[in-house]
C-alpha cells in the first residue's frame, strides 16, 4: 500500500535537516513537490492503474533525494563537480544502517522499482541498462519526462544565479563537440560538456529524450524553448550562431509531434 500523505509528512520532517533559506535548498524543494505531481498526472494521462499512480507520484518525491546532501556538502548541483546525485539518493534511502526508505512508504514490495527509477532518471539514455522490467522501465520513463519538464520551467522562470551559480552565461562558449552531436543526433553525452552553455545544450536536447507525446505538448503548450532561448546571449559570435541553430533544429522537431 502506498500512502502519499505519509511520504509527503515523511520528505517535510526530511528536509527540516537542511537550510531552507538556502536559494538551493528552496528551489529543489519546489521541484520536488512539482514533479511528483507532474508524474501523478501524467500516469493518469496514460491511464495507468491506481496503484501505479500513486508509485509515479512517489518516485517523483524521493527522486532528487540526493540533493539536499550534494548542496550541503559540494553547494552544487553539478555532479561531475561533486557526486552522482541519482546514485547518492539511492544510497540514502536504502543504506542498510539508515534505510529511511521505511519512513516514506512501510510496504518493500516497491523498492526495486523505486530503486532503478532513481538511479537511471538523470543517465544518458544510452547508458540506462536494457534489464529493467516493463515496470521499472515504465516508471524510469515517467520520471525522466517529469524531472525534465519541470527543469525546463525552472529555467523559464527562476533566477539564472540559483540555477547556473552564476548570473549570466553571456562570456561561455559552446563547444564545438558538443554542438556537431546536438545537430548530429539530437542528445549530447553529460560527461562532455565543458561550460554552462554545453550544458544549456543538454537541456534543450531534454526534447529529443521525452518518452511519451503529452510531454512534448505540454512543453509546447507552456512555450518554454522558446522562452529559454530569449533568455540567453552569448558575446562570442560562433556560439550565437550555434546557439540559434541548436533553437531552429527543436523548433522543426517539435512541429512533428502531434
Amino acid at each position: 500500500m502506498i500512502d502519499m500523505l505519509k511520504a509527503k509528512k515523511a520528505f517535510a520532517e526530511y528536509v527540516k535537516k537542511y537550510d531552507i533559506k538556502n536559494d538551493k535548498i528552496k528551489l529543489k524543494v519546489a521541484h520536488i513537490e512539482r514533479v511528483s505531481q507532474i508524474a501523478k498526472k501524467l500516469a493518469i494521462n496514460l491511464k495507468l492503474k491506481e496503484e501505479d499512480i500513486k508509485l509515479a507520484e512517489l518516485i517523483g518525491l524521493l527522486h532528487d533525494i540526493g540533493r539536499f546532501e550534494q548542496v550541503k556538502k559540494f553547494n552544487t548541483f553539478n555532479d561531475k563537480k561533486s557526486v552522482n546525485h541519482g546514485e547518492l539518493g539511492v544510497h540514502i534511502l536504502f543504506d542498510k544502517k539508515d534505510r529511511i526508505i521505511r519512513e516514506f512508504i512501510e510496504d518493500n514490495q516497491y523498492d526495486e522499482i523505486i530503486k532503478k527509477a532513481i538511479l537511471n532518471h538523470n543517465k544518458n539514455v544510452s547508458d540506462i541498462p536494457d534489464n529493467l522490467t516493463t515496470r521499472e522501465l515504465l516508471h524510469t520513463k515517467i520520471i525522466r519526462d517529469s524531472d525534465k519538464m519541470d527543469i525546463l520551467y525552472i529555467l523559464t522562470y527562476e533566477k539564472k544565479e540559483t540555477a547556473w551559480e552564476k548570473a549570466d552565461l553571456a562570456d561561455d562558449v559552446i563547444s564545438e563537440e558538443i554542438y556537431e552531436e546536438f545537430m548530429k543526433n539530437g542528445r549530447i553525452d553529460y560527461e562532455k560538456r565543458k561550460s554552462n552553455a554545453d550544458s544549456l545544450v543538454g537541456h534543450f536536447a531534454y526534447i529529443f529524450d521525452f518518452n511519451f507525446p503529452e510531454s512534448i505538448q505540454y512543453i509546447k503548450q507552456q512555450n518554454y524553448i522558446e522562452k529559454i532561448y530569449n533568455r540567453f546571449e552569448f558575446h562570442d559570435s560562433e556560439t550565437m550562431k550555434r546557439y540559434k541553430n541548436i533553437y531552429n533544429k527543436i523548433v522543426e522537431y517539435m512541429k512533428t509531434i502531434k
